[in-house]
């Protein structure tokens, strides 16, 4: 499995400290970012998930703890919208440019609007899927945002 994903490849491009760390992958997993977590020994609430959802029709990228939900009503809140929903995979794997599995949110084929969990500020580093199955990046909340240009926002039920 090579590490040059177009996500790692943003986040070299913009001058971001990441550790890459390969794992294996279980596509029968019930919650993939729980498995990614049990697979690198971290606790999942600093792996983080990568989801697209729809806002009044526009895409965002939402990265929350793999093991929170997202509540729909704080997501809408977040991005000023009325109503938010899930996006289809394959319209995120369009979007993105990624698999579902390996959606990152750092470079995406289609750069839109993202948000971290609040959360994520009180950790010192947190993990997120960089680009592919099998593929986490270890970085700081402060440049995930960064390399990304997002923002903090409550997003979990």
């Amino acid at each position: 499995m090579g590490k040059n994903t177009p996500a790692t490849v943003a986040l070299g491009r913009a001058g971001i400290a990441f550790s890459p760390v390969e794992y294996s992958y279980d596509p029968s997993a019930d919650r993939l970012g729980v498995q990614a977590a049990e697979a690198i020994g971290e606790p999942p609430s600093r792996v983080y998930k990568t989801l697209m959802a729809d806002i009044d029709g526009r895409p965002v990228c939402v990265v929350v703890p793999s093991d929170h939900e997202v509540s729909m009503k704080k997501l809408a809140a977040a991005f000023d919208g009325k109503s938010a929903k899930m996006m289809k995979p394959a319209d995120a794997e369009r979007i993105t440019g990624f698999r579902v599995g390996g959606i990152s949110p750092f470079g995406q084929k289609r750069k839109v609007p993202t948000a971290f969990a609040r959360q994520a500020a009180d950790l010192p580093y947190l993990y997120t899927n960089g680009g592919q199955r099998g593929l986490q990046v270890r970085l700081t909340p402060d440049d995930a945002l960064r390399a990304c240009d997002g923002r903090l926002a409550d997003l979990t039920a």
